[in-house]
């Protein structure tokens, strides 16, 4: 194995003596036997939460039931943990979710991701890992404490593993803390080498915020890049899929999202700009089947999130779900939800496995919810869809250069869970004169269906660009849907919130044709553009592909319920057009929204039978998980006003 920089590696431990495991063992309430915890697709089980998403299926779902629809109004908070001390100055973006085994609780934390281990009954840090990683780490493109780590067993042998901010995938074992020796070069592997394309050890901007998943003594490793509204060049690093083994630490397979020539899809870049286009990664969490052994991707979009001339043709394999065998890499099935993206339409969330039965037939079924509001749902083994995909024909671009693909693909089932487009019946309405404003700011832009492409800042006809809905930000987003393993129903959180794409020459700062301008959308006297639902959860039966109810997420912005042009008026509940997360037992839904509150829903009707003050908003997906025979609730905080630190709930 290739020696790595001394300096570059300098591990960084606290560890605080842990009591006898025997103590955490025993406090469950259904005996562990020494099992590997599943990483199926059938909900977190035996009161834990081993995965970053409950379960390898990311389902995000337990079936717990000691909170319920009796108690959960009497929820407290049963402990703090605060993660102000974990950097050179506090978090305020905190989107960690823990995973819990055995009575412990791992986490990420700071700027530099340190890894912690935390008493689940109690909230005492029982240790630390963090490596120093010098100029490599503060270049990092996602430097942040990430989103958490994964847990894996082998008989005795129980590890935690985790990507760094600058890269690096870390083996630790559990109960210590101390990195695995026998795994790479003393615990450590280099992502940024085995890439299969030069990337630079210092100044490379590639990482991960997401965990790995591992699966059948795989560890699987995605890929998060520099993008944006403006990239300063049509150059990137790949975001190639490899997968490691969790025992060595060695490079079993890699699979090019971007093809090189001979292989699948890479006639589906014109020209040679498979050889230079970069990202095509992952950077939203993986999806395992434990038993088919296979992992599913959620790609993201090219480099040039708007603007794609630079990379005619179809482009495979970005914005596309991607089924591939744990074992080899190879490709097992996939499906491309955008064509020549230039929306920023990446697939945000981890892919959602859970049995249904369509028909009366039962199917393995993978969900992929989307930025643009559609949640595709395929036949996990085959890729086939469940219900029929059409392919429809959407307007073409006039940017100079680029050339949109003439269709994209349409599920006829479900339906769109939140606004797709725009129309002047879409516009804010509370009054008259309200909607007057609204027409006239629409006016001085494009609008259209889904996929309308972006257009100039300063177009000929006058307009200043498109206003694209949903943006960026979704639809659905990082935090993903959860899905009920008993019903079938899915709950997903989306936000309405449309965003100007205006585009112009920049040669100063690209060598792209055309960058974003960055343009904000404003709304009539500083109202939202378009009538609520801001935010909203919707749940969808997945055996049917029907919606079952809608409701508002979040409460009516302050800033709305007091404005003066409302005076009088009476507002319905809109909802906020900030992140939201759903987790769901056997008992209830448990949903956050951009304020400080954690409500719980009636599974069946969505109303609300709770809602529990946060000391802050929610920064992260929540997780649930039993020990001592108590039932928690754990999630992220953190404001402006206030740093990051976990909360503990539970019944009195």
């Amino acid at each position: 194995m290739t020696r790595l920089t001394p300096q570059l590696f300098k591990p960084c431990r606290v560890v605080v003596r842990l009591r006898s495991t025997s103590r955490h063992i025993g406090a469950l309430v259904v005996a562990l036997s020494g099992a590997v915890p599943a990483l199926g697709q059938n909900g977190a089980s035996n009161g834990e939460w081993p995965a970053y998403s409950a379960d390898g299926g990311s389902t995000k779902y337990s079936w717990l039931t000691e909170i319920d629809h009796e108690n959960v109004g009497d929820l407290e908070i049963a402990w703090r943990w605060q993660a102000r001390n974990f950097g050179p100055e506090p978090e305020f973006n905190f989107r960690v979710t823990p995973i819990m085994v055995d009575g412990i609780l791992y986490a990420t934390a700071g700027y530099r991701r340190a890894v912690v281990a935390i008493d689940a009954a109690t909230g005492e840090t029982l240790w630390m890992y963090r490596l120093e990683e010098g100029k490599r780490g503060e270049n990092a493109p996602r430097l942040n404490s990430g989103r958490g780590v994964s847990y894996w067993r082998e008989g005795a042998d129980e590890r935690i593993f985790l990507i760094t901010p600058g890269y690096h995938l870390v083996s630790l074992d559990a109960k210590t803390g101390q990195p695995v020796t026998t795994f790479g070069q003393s615990g450590i592997v280099d992502l940024k080498r085995g890439l299969d394309r030069p990337v630079d050890p210092i100044e490379g901007a590639i990482g991960s915020s997401s965990p790995p998943v591992v699966s059948n003594g795989v560890v699987v490793v995605g890929a998060a890049l520099l993008t944006g509204l403006a990239p300063v060049s049509k150059e990137n690093a790949p975001g190639f899929i490899r997968g490691y083994d969790a025992r060595t630490g060695e490079r079993l397979w890699i699979f090019h999202t971007i093809p090189l020539p001979g292989e699948y899809g890479n006639e589906t870049w014109e020209g040679d700009s498979w050889s230079y286009t970069g990202n095509a990664g992952v950077w939203a969490p993986f999806s395992v089947d434990d038993e088919l052994g296979y992992v599913y991707l959620p790609t993201e979009a090219a480099t040039g999130d708007y603007y794609g001339a630079h990379r005619l043709g179809d482009n495979l394999f970005t914005q596309s779900l991607v089924c591939l065998d744990l074992r080899t890499g190879e490709r097992v099935w996939h499906y491309q939800m955008v064509h020549h993206g230039i929306w920023d339409y990446d697939n945000p969330a981890p892919p959602i496995l859970v049995n249904i039965e369509v028909d009366g037939r039962p199917l393995k079924a993978v969900v992929q919810v989307t930025k643009q509001a559609f949640a595709y749902v395929f036949d996990r083994v085959t890729g086939e869809p469940i219900w029929p995909i059409t392919e429809r024909q959407v307007a073409s671009s006039d940017i100079p250069g680029e050339r949109t693909s003439p269709t994209q693909p349409f599920p006829t089932k479900p339906a769109p869970f939140d606004l797709q487009g725009l129309t002047l019946d879409d516009l804010i309405d509370f009054t008259p004169e309200l909607k007057a404003q609204a027409v006239e700011i629409a006016s001085q832009y494009r609008i259209g269906p889904l996929f309308t492409p972006p257009s100039l800042a300063q177009a000929e006809d006058g307009t200043r660009g498109l206003i694209q809905i949903p943006g960026q930000g979704g639809g659905a987003n990082w935090e993903g849907a959860a899905v009920d393993v008993e019903s079938g129903v899915l709950y997903v959180p989306s936000i309405t919130n449309p965003i100007v794409r205006g585009l112009f020459n920049d040669p100063e700062h690209s060598d792209m044709n055309y960058v974003d301008a960055r343009w904000r959308l404003p709304g009539p006297q500083g109202l939202p553009l378009v009538r609520p639902p801001w935010g909203r959860v919707t749940a969808i039966d997945l055996n049917t592909g029907e919606h079952l109810w809608m409701v508002p997420n979040g409460d009516t912005p302050e800033y709305v319920r007091d404005h003066p042009a409302l005076a009088g008026i009476e507002i319905p509940r809109t909802g906020t057009a900030t992140r939201g997360s759903t987790i769901v037992t056997r008992a209830l839904l448990f949903v956050t929204s951009g304020d400080p509150i954690l409500r719980a829903h009636d599974k069946e009707t969505g109303a609300i039978v709770a809602e529990i003050s946060l000391p802050a908003r929610a920064t992260g997906v929540p997780m649930t998980y039993m020990v001592e025979g108590r039932q928690y609730i754990v999630v992220a905080v953190a404001g402006p006003d206030h740093p990051a630190e976990l909360i503990a709930l539970t019944s009195r």
